[in-house]
């Protein structure tokens, strides 16, 4: 293949190749620059002088050519015919009769000069073998051929006369095939005797596809008054049978000389090795194989630590953990240096954490023990009714978007301000977080924004604040954020008080945040270029789809509320809810696009996976004990629970809320500290919302992450801030209301 592609690439690109210039000796008395009206070939940018000639005569060595009788033969391509790679008659020097009759079949549709140029084209469609017609007269004699650069040349005449689709259509059955083929006296031709070499020399020459075949024609290949049409052969025919002979003769000569065929492999495997070490010289490079070889060092002797059973794990269990979860929060976080993807590398993580802790924890034997095991299926069952619930949700949200049930809330978006756009979705998005999960929001909102949002710069920005304003809307209602949800459903909040006292402290936080953030937005006109279309009617079931969604999704509290079941299996019922709906809609339908089943192939396992990982990495940790002997730490270090509170919320950032929650709940005794105290409050606020100052501190930061491929420096970057100062005015908010409503000072002292 690679012979036969070089030598036509020498014969077509430089007509310094023998082969070519066999052909234009022949051709020498006509003017070829005519337009022929035959499709032409791609034109490639010639080689320079110097490649040409080296190219040229690197190539020549495998080419063989034989001339017409007719045809005088140039001197070179006589000596060069003592150089073949094929048979005499085979590859180059294959008489085009042969291969006419190889292929089978005319290669044309016999068309007449009385036909439209649509009766044409439909013969043509109609003989499925070929692509070019022959116009013959009344008398059987060819007056010309049509085909696809003719079909062009009417095409754009055409759309220049014509405008109306009725026109088009008149035209097209009115015009006469004899206005658009190319004459007769245009033609070139080759006949039987002539080879494959000239063939291929005239086609390139003239820039044609396609050539006919006759008994004969003339010296300078012009089609004669009495030749008799045998065919058309194509550029494709010619160069599939050349390609077929020369592989095989090569074939055959690599058998007779072995070292034939490993020379040229050997130098082109030295070429290789060559490029690739010019392109490991730069310092880009050289980092990337740094990293990789720590990379493989570190994974290395992390596996024969483990395989030996080495005293020093069980010794130092504690300190292995740790390491782990910074190495592999490190992997996450410079996700796009080491290009490792972050799902990978928390399964990694969650696996590492949890074989040391089984295996080398505490004075373990070596092997997970019975309560061990009964840990880890108590974690991965928390962390299922996350991943189910994540997986329902987002197959629910994109059952409604595939029945454009969005168009319900876009229609109402009027604005072309993506400022004005970005505090509408704001507080569109801080409300419905306080009556749905964050996380379902975030889910819907980011669905929203890939509609109204063209630039991907701009989404990313819109889709952070999106995190934040979820966060901050969570935390004010018992159910809006799985935080408050927890301490509401063990007393320590009420709903009443966590609404009135809350709401304040948590909408502070979002102006704030949003006034920061706002400022880096540009303005511009990318709005008036999004995929939304229009404000038009949603069609019947789309409103039905969308209605039905949104009840299912707002049905979430009311059915754990009612039944005491964990949210993941309501809104897996809303799921099974939403696919028999959209089974009967669709019943009786082929398009599968607005059903279920293909939602659920656009979801982001990846995300899922990594969101799994770094669920089961966090709940090692607390099952260890880690989280709560870090809690008792910031207990006895830090003069007050305000700053406990506050330094909670930044750690939730990096660790997950829910665990650090759960261990300060163990930490204080609701006896001493009764429902609704400023302490569980603080909490509540701190720990929502201080999630959001990185990417990673929240449930719906990482979904971000797997929605928007968000990665971690980028958002520390852009968002990490903003979110600070919003954080630190919502705890502000909070002490100076609390303040006012009890009549007390700031702060208190933090009791053991």
């Amino acid at each position: 293949s690679l012979l036969i592609i070089s030598s036509w690439y020498t014969i077509t690109m430089t007509r310094k190749a023998t082969l070519v210039s066999a052909a234009a000796a022949a051709l020498a008395a006509t003017n070829f620059n005519v337009a022929l009206g035959f499709s032409p070939v791609p034109t490639i940018k010639p080689l320079n002088q110097h490649s040409a000639s080296s190219f040229s005569a690197r190539t020549s060595a495998f080419m063989s050519a034989s001339t017409d009788s007719n045809t005088p033969a140039p001197t070179d391509l006589a000596a060069l015919s003592k150089i073949k790679l094929t048979p005499e008659g085979f590859g180059f020097s294959r008489p085009i009769g042969q291969i006419l009759k190889n292929r089978g079949g005319a290669g044309y549709y016999k068309a007449s000069t009385a036909d439209s140029v649509i009766e044409v084209m439909n013969g043509i469609s109609a003989a499925e073998t070929t692509f070019v017609a022959l116009v013959f007269d009344a008398e059987d004699v060819l007056q010309g051929i049509f085909t696809d650069a003719d079909y062009i040349r009417l095409a754009t005449l055409r759309s220049a006369k014509v405008d109306s689709e009725e026109e088009s259509a008149t035209f097209m059955a009115t015009a006469p095939i004899t206005d658009f083929m190319t004459p007769r006296d245009k033609l070139k031709c080759v006949s039987e005797s002539n080879t494959a070499s000239q063939a291929v020399a005239i086609m390139s020459e003239n820039t044609f596809r396609h050539t006919i075949l006759v008994d004969q024609c003339g010296s300078d290949f012009s089609y004669l008054d009495n030749s008799v049409v045998k065919g058309v052969i194509s550029m494709q025919d010619v160069l599939r049978v050349i390609q077929v002979d020369e592989r095989l003769s090569f074939d055959a000569l690599t058998q007779k000389f072995p070292g034939l065929a490993d020379k040229p492999m050997e130098q082109m495997r030295e070429e290789i090795k060559s490029q690739a070490n010019a392109l490991a010289s730069n310092d880009e490079t050289a980092k990337r194989d740094i990293i990789r070889a720590v990379t493989t060092v570190l994974s290395v002797g992390s596996v024969l630590l483990f395989a030996t059973q080495s005293e020093w794990l069980s010794a130092h269990a504690e300190l292995t953990m740790i390491g782990i979860f910074v190495l592999g929060y490190i992997g996450i976080i410079f996700e796009e240096v080491f290009e490792f993807n972050k799902a990978a590398v928390a399964l990694l993580m969650s696996t590492g954490l949890w074989v040391t802790y089984a295996d080398f924890y505490g004075g373990s034997s070596g092997l997970a023990s019975n309560a061990v095991l009964g840990q880890l299926g108590e974690q991965l069952a928390e962390v299922s009714d996350i991943c189910f619930f994540l997986l329902a949700a987002s197959a629910i949200v994109e059952v409604v978007d595939a029945h454009q049930g969005f168009k319900v809330v876009t229609n109402l978006i009027t604005t072309k301000s993506k400022k004005g756009l970005f505090w509408v979705i704001g507080f569109l998005t801080f409300f419905l977080s306080a009556i749905l999960n964050n996380l379902t929001v975030t889910i819907v909102m980011v669905s929203l924004l890939r509609k109204l949002i063209p630039n991907d710069d701009d989404r990313r920005l819109f889709g952070a604040m999106v995190v934040v304003a979820a966060n901050a809307g969570g935390v004010w209602t018992p159910i809006g954020d799985v935080t408050t949800t927890m301490l509401w459903i063990n007393n320590q909040l009420s709903t009443i008080p966590t609404v009135t006292e809350l709401f304040l402290p948590s909408i502070v936080c979002l102006v704030a945040s949003l006034a920061f953030l706002v400022n880096q937005v540009e303005e511009d006109t990318s709005l008036s270029e999004s995929t939304l279309p229009p404000p038009s009617p949603l069609a019947t079931r789309g409103v039905v789809v969308f209605w039905a969604g949104i009840a299912c999704l707002l049905s979430v509290p009311i059915f754990s509320e009612l039944t005491g079941l964990p949210p993941y299996l309501a809104m897996l019922t809303g799921l099974g809810a939403m696919w028999t709906l959209t089974d009967i809609i669709h019943m009786g339908e082929e398009n599968e696009e607005q059903k279920v089943p293909a939602a659920l192939s656009k979801l982001d396992t990846s995300g899922i996976l990594f969101f799994l990982g770094i669920l089961m990495s966090i709940g090692v940790l607390d099952k260890s004990g880690l989280l709560k002997d870090l809690a008792i730490f910031l207990n006895d270090n830090l003069p007050s629970q305000d700053i406990i509170a506050t330094v909670i919320g930044i750690a939730s950032a990096l660790i997950d809320n829910v665990p650090l929650v759960a261990a300060t709940m163990g930490m204080y005794d609701l006896a001493e500290y009764g429902t609704d105290d400023k302490l569980w409050q603080l909490i509540a606020l701190c720990a929502g919302t201080g999630g959001s100052i990185l990417v990673i501190g929240s449930a719906s930061g990482v979904a971000l992450m797997g929605l928007e491929k968000v990665d971690f420096l980028w958002y520390a970057k852009k968002v990490s801030l903003g979110a600070a100062v919003g954080y630190f005015a919502g705890i502000a908010t909070y002490l100076a209301q609390n303040a006012i409503l009890t009549g007390a000072l700031l702060g208190g002292t933090a009791t053991p």
